[in-house]
């Protein structure tokens, strides 16, 4: 071999060599949190303002649990024994029949990307979430780490992550992934079961490869990692997973905040709040069309958003600097239910209507204007469980007061303890006398009735058919609410306050039951700002004037309502911008849940 061969094949081999180096360097160089967390936010994730999450997997062939839980945990209700789906499950499928024997049924006969993606272009959305794995372990793309558990293995025999991708890149969506971090019945660590310091044989051997596999083969512009609560982001080696995903995927991939203790990374995800988060963060709220995200056949018509509500709640959520991530919950078949449908679709003719003030808007100083409102109404009872929903019409799901007045009659003398459960304050007053206080919020481990400290001073004594007034006081903050008020004597065992020792009024004939008012505020303007113009939605139509307390625009200024042509007549008046709506006919109105007027080139 002469000199230049030699010097050539030198050459050849260097360059192999450092290639190949530098590509195993990619692939471990594990950056530190500082990096990771200075790493800038994609433009394109602060724009979309909407995504779709798809909850679908072998859940939804029972799609079943409580009417407020959550279908796709069906497989942990039956390891912990919920009633409910234990006998669903016998009634149905048999007593011998088990969560792995679904896997069959789970078909996807109807399925078309297609037709989904299709769905979710109508809507208006940028980007979708496609649950990959939730915490079954079950997944819908052919993993060599679950043989026999994903959907071309058993079931459609299809790559169904795969079709989804390609159907939404060519309806020009960003295509997102969620992937659950631990798994309920893995064999290596059974998530919630098994010790929680046992879980790094699973993490290294399972998780760690396996996720590697899907960010490798499926490079998606978003990743939302879940199910990391009762871990450190040390436990589930995040820094690793999360340096390998931005190096795979490149600039315009963004993470979610869900990796575990110490982590404090990602774009925010708080789930069924009222979509109020103040954060210099991006964030989307993350939610259902119901109290669920896999299919659950038990909800109840009334848990599902309104298409108005929908869109209000959306239009909220922007004015606060956020968006929504909002759920489909398919059927086994693969058919999105078409209340769902009829629901997005409708959010998507508003947003059509409306996208300037929408897609790459950024907050206002202001978020928007809101008024008190009151809603009246008999209780029977305090025995309530509102979970995240709303606990009386027009009032919001978060920060909300109630008022119970009326009176107390009992048929018997005797000493009478009184005690409650409240989620997140309340205050009993009986013949004008304070007897329970808990107005803070009571610690999560004291949130059970075997656990209600049994102080004196709860105690009062109430004297046989005489009226007691009572007036009952209840606030709540965030997410879950519920409030039950109990009482007990020697002759009577501990339970909630019935019906028939309520009065409304202090005579005989009076309705049993206790006046009840519900309070909050309600948002009724919703401000964004977008290319030098100022839009503001109203969540109620105004009447024939709207009056918005902002500075004063330039004198030619125009301002117009969205979806109508021509301009509108305005003054100033009293630091108020006066619009002038009196000119606008009925048939005029573009939409009837809300109204975005424009005003341009406000400073």
């Amino acid at each position: 071999m002469n000199v230049l061969k030699r010097f050539s094949l030198s050459v050849v081999l260097s360059l192999v060599f450092v290639g190949y180096f530098s590509i195993a360097k990619a692939q471990t160089d594990i950056r530190s949190w500082e990096e990771l967390r200075s790493r800038p936010y994609p433009q394109w994730f602060k724009d979309a303002k909407l995504g779709i999450f798809i909850h679908w997997g072998i859940y939804s062939v029972p799609s079943y649990g409580g009417a407020e839980s959550y279908g796709e945990w069906y497989l942990r209700g039956l390891q912990v024994g919920t009633h409910n789906r234990v006998e669903f499950m016998k009634k149905n499928w048999g007593e011998d029949f088990d969560y792995n024997d679904f896997a069959p049924l789970f078909k996807a006969e109807l399925f078309d990307a297609d037709e989904w993606a299709s769905i979710f272009r109508s809507t208006g959305a940028k980007y979708i979430i496609l649950v990959s794995k939730h915490h079954d372990g079950y997944c819908l793309w052919p993993s060599k780490y679950a043989p026999g558990w994903n959907t071309v293995d058993t079931g459609p025999n299809r790559n169904i992550l795969e079709e989804l991708a390609r159907a939404v890149k060519k309806q020009g969506i960003r295509f997102g992934l969620y992937y659950s971090l631990p798994e309920w019945n893995n064999a290596l660590h059974k998530w919630d079961n098994d010790p929680h310091d046992s879980i790094q044989k699973y993490v290294e051997e399972h998780m760690i490869p396996q996720f590697k596999e899907l960010i490798e083969t499926y490079k998606p512009d978003l990743l939302f990692s879940d199910g990391d609560w009762t871990h450190s982001a040390d436990d589930w080696h995040s820094r690793e997973l999360i340096s390998f995903y931005y190096q795979t995927v490149g600039p315009d991939a963004i993470v979610n905040d869900r990796w575990g203790h110490g982590a404090n990374i990602g774009y925010l995800t708080p789930e069924y709040s009222a979509g109020s988060l103040q954060t210099d963060r991006p964030w989307a709220e993350v939610r259902g069309l119901g109290r669920s995200f896999g299919l659950n056949r038990n909800e109840k018509l009334e848990a599902y958003l309104t298409s108005g509500e929908l869109i209000r709640f959306f239009i909220r959520t922007v004015a606060n600097g956020g968006g929504i991530t909002i759920n489909v919950g398919p059927a086994a078949d693969g058919k999105i239910p078409l209340l769902q449908e009829e629901r997005l679709k409708d959010l998507g003719r508003w947003i059509a209507i409306n996208e300037e003030a929408i897609y790459g808007s950024t907050n206002w100083k202001r978020t928007g204007e809101e008024k008190e409102v009151h809603y009246h109404r008999i209780d029977p009872q305090i025995d309530f469980n509102w979970v995240r929903n709303s606990p009386a019409p027009g009032i919001t799901e978060d920060h909300f007061k109630v008022v119970w007045t009326g009176y107390l009659k009992t048929p018997t003398t005797e000493d009478y303890h009184f005690s409650a459960i409240a989620d997140d304050g309340i205050r009993l007053y009986i013949d004008n006398q304070l007897i329970i206080d808990q107005w803070e919020q009571m610690p999560e481990e004291e949130r059970s009735a075997a656990k209600v400290t049994k102080d004196k001073k709860n105690t009062f004594k109430l004297k046989k058919n005489i009226w007691y007034p009572v007036r009952v006081e209840y606030h709540e903050e965030l997410l879950e609410a519920s409030v039950s008020l109990y009482w007990e004597s020697k002759s009577m065992e501990r339970q909630i306050i019935g019906t028939e020792y309520f009065y409304t009024e202090n005579y005989p004939d009076a309705p049993h039951g206790l006046h009840a008012t519900y309070s909050s505020m309600r948002q009724t303007v919703a401000y964004t700002f977008n290319q030098g113009n100022l839009y503001a939605t109203c969540l109620e139509w105004p009447g024939d004037t709207l009056r918005l307390p902002i500075p004063k625009p330039d004198d030619t200024t125009v301002i117009s309502l969205l979806g109508r042509e021509g301009p509108l007549g305005w003054s100033y008046e009293n630091d108020q911008l006066v619009i002038d709506l009196s000119q606008i006919r009925y048939a005029e109105i573009p939409h009837h849940a809300a109204w975005t007027f424009k005003i341009e080139n406000y400073k």
